[in-house]
């Protein structure tokens, strides 16, 4: 299967995006002059935020840069080895390379940009050997994410600059919490706040969910029955969600959240957002795999606390997306609107493809964005992927789209070779089950650099 996209894209607005020249030639002045320049305002535009992913751009027929020294080289490389790496990210070969503009790149910028180690003939010694630090690098990264947290006040833009790029696992849970603004950044506060609130769900519960059937109206049994009915639904394959008592948190956790935003109520797709709260709050609890889990391990002031967890961080996540799931759902129509502007302007061929085949975005795009991706991915990598969601912040909606974007070109070649029904199979059950954080990683570095190109120009995702 193929990790990333096309090399090169394709739409006429977008010469000069990330590939290489797979015949080997000459490259085009043009695109060489576009290709340094996205690069340059990739590092220019960041505002103190790491460089996405483990990868920058593939250029495999381009040698080293002439002017540049074998120990210009092995500094660059070192310089980039430092920066935020985890050992699983750390065998792919990618090359990159800021050529000359008459100004000499900073220690800043270099701080903010992330680039997978080379390893291929080409590259110098030291490089290749940095591969073998990866795990000296994770604990650097690790040592960030500590300085960050044992502040009295935690920053929270370089906790999100951090974040971007990976939470370690066992780290989650407080940073969720602090990213979602539930816990806040005062640490002499947040034991109390986070008290409170707890307090808080439990007496919601008791008034809109223990509470007798013949004291709901009609609207509040169907959205009861129609919640316990997706509850088994969420995240079948994983046996752990089927547990009575998490079946019930969830159901809990729904219906309150539902009662509470009434301009909404319970739209099918929010049960999907829960899980990754629920597994998030679950291991700062249990220990080990989560096949491993026993819900038996749990005492029953642990469970109210991760079930109050959940239902804030529900409610944070959604308090930036409300028109996401009222009625008509606008906003996710909205967002479905932009991505098909999006994938005119960078693949204009398979965008054609789509449309002389009478394939309309809605009928795939729709729970993309309604579950938030959640139903795509293989789950084991839905935490990674949230990460980057939290550290958005309320910018997640437009960089959603170009997420979407980006998973959807990496099949750009084998989807203009379908036709309308194989298309919406394709796109509705996408290969990803063998998916690792790699190519998560290529998803999101390129979702970044197109973000960072077309954010600066919004006339050309004008309709």
């Amino acid at each position: 299967m193929r990790s990333g996209g096309r090399d090169e894209p394709t739409g006429k607005d977008m010469s000069g995006g990330g590939g290489g020249d797979s015949n080997g030639g000459n490259p085009n002045p043009n695109l060489e002059w576009r290709f340094n320049q996205t690069l340059r305002n990739v590092q220019g535009l960041l505002k103190g935020r790491s460089f996405p992913g483990k990868v920058l751009l593939t250029r495999k027929s381009e040698p080293l840069n002439a002017h540049a020294s074998p120990e210009h080289y092995q500094e660059f490389a070192r310089r980039y080895s430092e920066n935020d790496r985890e050992d699983e990210y750390a065998s792919s070969s990618i090359e990159a390379e800021v050529q000359g503009s008459g100004r000499t790149t900073s220690n800043a910028n270099l701080q903010k940009t992330n680039i997978l180690t080379p390893n291929n003939a080409n590259a110098a010694p030291d490089a290749q050997g940095s591969v073998s630090g990866a795990r000296a690098t994770d604990s650097a990264r690790i040592a960030k994410f500590t300085k960050e947290l044992s502040r009295p006040a935690v920053i929270l833009e370089k906790l999100r600059e951090l974040s971007w790029s990976g939470v370690p696992p066992y780290m989650r849970p407080n940073i969720w919490r602090l990213l979602l603004g539930y816990a806040p950044p005062n640490s002499d506060r947040r034991d109390g706040v986070l008290a409170r609130k707890r307090l808080e769900y439990v007496d919601c519960v008791s008034q809109y969910y223990d509470i007798p059937d013949s004291e709901r109206s009609d609207d509040e049994m169907n959205m009861l029955r129609q919640i316990a009915v997706d509850c088994p639904r969420t995240v079948p394959d994983v046996s752990f969600f089927q547990h009575a008592q998490i079946q019930k948190s969830f159901e809990r956790i729904l219906y309150t959240w539902a009662i509470r935003h009434p301009a909404s109520g319970y739209v099918q797709g929010i049960n999907d957002l829960v899980t990754p709260f629920l597994i998030v709050s679950l291991s700062e609890h249990l220990n080990g795999s989560m096949e491993n889990w026993s819900i038996s391990d749990l005492s029953p002031q642990k469970i109210s606390n991760i079930e109050a967890d959940c239902y804030w961080c529900l409610s944070k996540l959604l308090d930036g997306m409300q028109d996401h799931y009222t009625f008509a759902q606008p906003g996710i129509q909205r967002l479905v609107f932009r991505l098909r502007e999006l994938v005119r302007r960078i693949d204009e061929p398979v965008s054609k493809h789509m449309e002389e085949h009478g394939l309309e975005f809605l009928q795939f795009a729709f729970r993309w964005f309604n579950c938030l991706l959640i139903r795509e991915i293989p789950f084991h990598l839905v935490t990674r992927l949230w990460d980057t969601y939290l550290a958005e912040g309320d910018s997640l909606p437009e960089f959603l789209v170009y997420i979407s974007a980006s998973l959807l070109l990496t099949w750009s070649d084998q989807l203009q070779k379908l036709d309308f029904q194989e298309m919406v199979m394709f796109l509705q059950h996408l290969p990803t089950e063998d998916w690792t954080h790699q190519e998560l990683e290529m998803v999101l570095s390129r979702a970044f650099m197109w973000h960072t190109m077309f954010s600066s120009s919004p006339s050309h995702l004008a309709s």
